[in-house]
């Protein structure tokens, strides 16, 4: 399998260490690649797409220079990448397969990672387009798709406010009827004001600088003044022209973040701004001239789908916090092998690889098995959420939509994976950088921009302390229902695995405790997944419990709720748990045989047993509450966490060589491929402007003062003041 340094040319040598690291492997890493990808073919047209970033003559696909530009330079830099890769994807016919519609292709997410930096674009393909096709209807999208295919059109979506965020329905910004009649445009038009200023639009990405179009989130008040809640408008930003703001609209970037700088996340405050009738989205609801407000009959999909497109992109959000960690156990597990520290012996001086340290393995082990594990969820929730959208979009009058509690179980699948992964991935990457020791504070180390970009993820799309609360609303209409016997629907969801032990519970039933009699015994997928099923049904319960008793004792539900949310947030997290590690273990199942063998099944199910001991060693009072585990068995659990280590360290550099991640996208002196860390850091820190002159910048105007014109001398005492 081809792998790459930064300059795409071959390696001359590579570090002893990491090649012996290599010959260790019991599994063929190249197979895991095309797991990854999908497939052989997927895996050889995702390096052929890289080798075209990597190797473009323009050069302005470097990210050499990041550390060193200023944020408006970046940003201004990314937009001429995004410009050319664009022209790229033409010439090589990226998008013939989908109308034209480069964003649409299968290749496009493969060259965004080639790329390696962020665009700040990215709001256009990932949340602006989707919503105009699923929420616009055929003569809308005849007329918006074209200009966007073309770029002419460049969109962001617009629902955060400055006061309001993932609260949807106190959103504050307003569309407003007016007739013809009354003055409006031809047949109608809608007035968009930001009445508050907690109304106006903060935080959307690409907004600020970038977009002309935005799919603006704001209250319907139809021709008679009533308000019909939260619908979609297409409100034009910026001239076609020349990019000038439009009558109204006042637009702009919201400053510097930790991280993410490429993108010009905006506000924008809109003061009697006129857009025509129909740049309401009408695919599921319509205004007419009059000012007529009128559902389809299939409007309930309308919502539906709205919330579909919400949990795609948390899905998205699962695969990212997998991706960024395997970027960043790639290159701490790499300079692990590499660094040495501590000696083997006084006699022959020879260093230990701090790899080879328990503490090391602990810190970086567990976090190379949830970046696999999160792969597996991530890409099935994602396709299962592509099932219902497309049952969604394909309904006829008249016909059955998806149930609620189908709704309900993904938007609990979903909020509770986002809230769980995201805080794993945002935790671990600083671990991983603080085992590197000093050289990770370099940023040169690759972790610096890898965790500031990734920090935005906990707080976007649902903060992770406030999405437990929805996940709960969800699974206790499980418990009600479990209560009334009205479980058919939930029997085909994800949270179908909670029934049988919550009615049981519920039943007043003895829970059965573990049963395995031995440490050998416990090293099996099903003992852990019976352990996280039936923590999750404990808690549940528990929650459902308490916030009964609490209101029976005469407390006002609302604040027994308020009393029972640090409960929740166990719950959301070991529900995510259950999910997490049922799916690593049903698609390592499912791919054995296809692109996995019997070898690859082998290590991917160690990292499963390792990952699966690791969270109950580090929730353990969670599983000896209730005696499901009794004191030896917890024993047990620990024992076999630094066992599954043992058994997973011969492959681990393997592993993360699985990743197939090039130096060009790592951006890391510390995790290259050829393991030449030391004269990487050296050539790196010669890269700084501060050693672009001898002697260096301010010099002659501070520093000489002191050594060459005697400023600091002492010349005897003196007064204090």
């Amino acid at each position: 399998m081809a792998r790459y340094l930064p300059t795409g040319g071959p390696s001359l040598t590579t570090n002893p260490d990491l090649a012996k690291e290599r010959s260790k492997a019991t599994f063929d890493p190249t197979k895991i690649t095309n797991l990854f990808d999908g497939s052989r073919e997927a895996t050889a047209r995702r390096q052929k797409l890289a080798a075209l970033i990597r190797n473009d003559p323009t050069g302005i696909f470097s990210n050499e220079e990041n550390a060193y530009l200023h944020r408006t330079d970046r940003h201004v830099r990314a937009l001429a990448k995004h410009v050319r890769l664009i022209e790229l994807c033409r010439s090589i016919g990226i998008g013939q397969d989908t109308n034209g519609e480069i964003v649409l292709d299968k290749d496009w997410f493969n060259l965004l990672a080639a790329v390696a930096d962020d665009l700040p674009t990215s709001l256009h393909w990932v949340m602006f387009v989707p919503n105009l096709i699923s929420l616009c209807d055929e003569e809308q999208q005849s007329r918006w798709l074209p200009m966007c295919r073309d770029w002419k059109m460049i969109g962001c979506y617009a629902q955060t406010e400055l006061g309001h965020g993932s609260n949807v329905r106190a959103l504050e910004t307003t569309a407003t009827f007016k007739k013809e009649s009354e003055g409006g445009m031809k047949g109608g038009s809608w007035v968009i004001n930001s009445p508050t200023l907690t109304s106006i639009k903060f935080w959307p990405g690409c907004l600020g600088r970038t977009c002309n179009h935005a799919m603006v989130i704001a209250r319907l008040i139809d021709g008679d003044g009533k308000d019909h809640g939260m619908h979609n408008f297409l409100v034009q930003t910026r001239s076609l022209d020349d990019h000038t703001l439009m009558p109204g609209v006042t637009c702009g970037d919201i400053g510097p973040k930790i991280g993410y700088n490429n993108m010009d996340n905006g506000f924008a405050k809109f003061e009697n701004v006129e857009i025509p009738r129909r740049n309401m989205a009408m695919r599921f609801a319509s205004v007419d001239e009059q000012g007529v407000y009128e559902k389809k009959v299939v409007s309930d999909a309308a919502a539906k789908i709205s919330y579909i497109t919400m949990m795609q992109v948390r899905s998205l959000i699962v695969m990212e916090a997998g991706r960024a960690l395997r970027m960043g156990t790639t290159i701490a597990i790499r300079y692990s092998a590499v660094r040495k520290q501590g000696f083997k012996s006084s006699k022959t001086m020879e260093e230990n690889q701090i790899l080879d340290y328990k503490q090391q393995q602990h810190r970086l082990l567990p976090l190379l098995a949830a970046s696999y594990c999160f792969f597996f969820t991530g890409k099935k929730v994602l396709n299962d959420l592509k099932a219902i959208e497309n049952r969604l979009m394909n309904l006829k009058d008249g016909e059955a939509t998806i149930t609620k509690t189908e709704v309900g179980d993904i938007h609990a699948t979903t909020s509770s994976l986002k809230s769980f992964t995201t805080t794993i991935t945002a935790d671990g990457l600083e671990d991983l950088r603080k085992s590197c020791g000093g050289h990770g504070f370099l940023q040169s180390s690759g972790f610096p921009e890898l965790i500031t970009s990734y920090l935005q993820n906990p707080t976007v799309e649902g903060d992770n302390q406030m999405l437990p609360m929805q996940v709960i609303k969800i699974l206790l209409k499980l418990v009600k229902d479990v209560q009334s016997g009205n479980i058919e629907d939930w029997k085909k969801t994800d949270c179908s695995y909670l029934l049988s032990p919550v009615g049981a519970m519920l039943n007043g039933e003895e829970a059965k405790p573990c049963s395995v009699d031995s440490k050998e015994a416990m090293k099996k997928t099903d003992v852990i997944r019976d352990a996280f099923q039936h923590r999750a049904a404990s808690l549940l319960v528990s929650v459902a419990q308490q916030i009964q008793t609490d209101v029976m004792e005469g407390k006002k539900f609302e604040d027994a709720w308020n009393g029972a949310l640090i409960q929740m947030g166990r719950v959301s997290r070991a529900h995510a748990a259950f999910l997490l590690f049922n799916n690593f273990i049903s698609g390592i199942e499912a791919e054995e045989g296809k692109l996995i063998g019997e070898n690859e099944s082998t290590v991917l199910t160690d990292l499963a047993l390792l990952l699966g001991f690791y969270w109950i060693e580090k929730d353990i009072g969670d599983f000896l509450e209730d005696s499901y585990f009794n004191a030896e068995q917890a024993a047990w659990a620990r024992a076999c966490t630094l066992e599954m280590m043992d058994t997973i360290r011969p492959n681990a550099v393997s592993l993360v060589d699985a990743n197939d991640f090039s130096d060009f996208q790592l951006k890391s002196a510390l995790g290259r491929y050829d393991g030449n860390v030391y004269p990487a850091i050296l050539e790196a820190s010669k890269k700084d402007p501060l050693n672009a002159t001898e002697p260096g910048p301010g010099y002659e105007q501070h520093l000489k003062r002191l050594i060459v014109d005697g400023a600091g001398i002492y010349s005897g005492t003196s007064s204090r003041l």
